[in-house]
């Protein structure tokens, strides 16, 4: 099984950041999130504990430029044959708190798995808000996102806290302790999804 994982937007090139927009406001003691770069960070971290762990991956958008949403959906595709799920990182914005999971509409493969994920985020981030839509009998949130619809594999998204609430952005979005919990919460929730549906 391969798990196959995109970071969502560009990162930094010569510090200029290659997405507009995606960062969070510019905070009093100057410092500042770009959410590409975070993205990156986290699936980072991911690919070093599956490495690990000797489970397969591929790195849908390794470039620190920002590439399409249809590239990135061509090279996912390209696996579809096989066993795989397509993963897809984000940092939240638009007022709010706590962290979401989408999939795209319907019943399928991939409200199984996450469903998963949302169990291991609140076993991780005990006391923190999962934002849920259970009018469909499950916790994740169903939009139209292109890389949800246009792959051909189980693909889910996880929005990871508000870059514009300055309590999780400085407390977890930036501090080490906070993204080594959100890349613990996105590896035990991958190893669970090959124990119980691969």
């Amino acid at each position: 099984m391969i798990v196959l994982l995109d970071n969502g937007h560009g990162a930094l090139i010569n510090l200029e950041y290659q997405t507009p927009g995606k960062r969070s406001p510019i905070w009093s003691d100057s410092s500042q999130l770009f959410e590409g770069e975070f993205n990156r960070s986290i699936v980072n971290g991911i690919i070093q504990e599956l490495t690990r762990l000797q489970i397969p991956y591929v790195n849908i958008a390794p470039e620190y430029r920002d590439v399409r949403l249809e590239t990135r959906v061509n090279r996912a595709n390209k696996f579809a044959s096989q066993n795989c799920f397509y993963l897809s990182i984000h940092s939240n914005a638009g007022g709010g708190y706590g962290s979401e999971i989408f999939t795209s509409p319907g019943d399928t493969k991939s409200d199984s798995i996450a469903t998963i994920f949302g169990k291991e985020y609140l076993k991780t981030f005990l006391g923190r808000n999962l934002r849920t839509d259970f009018s469909d009998g499950d916790l994740d949130k169903e939009r139209r996102f292109y890389v949800l619809t246009k792959t051909k594999m189980p693909a889910i998204l996880t929005e990871n806290f508000f870059m514009d609430n300055e309590e999780e952005c400085k407390n977890i979005l930036m501090t080490k302790e906070g993204r080594e919990k959100i890349i613990l919460y996105h590896v035990n929730a991958i190893l669970l999804t090959l124990q119980t549906l691969y």
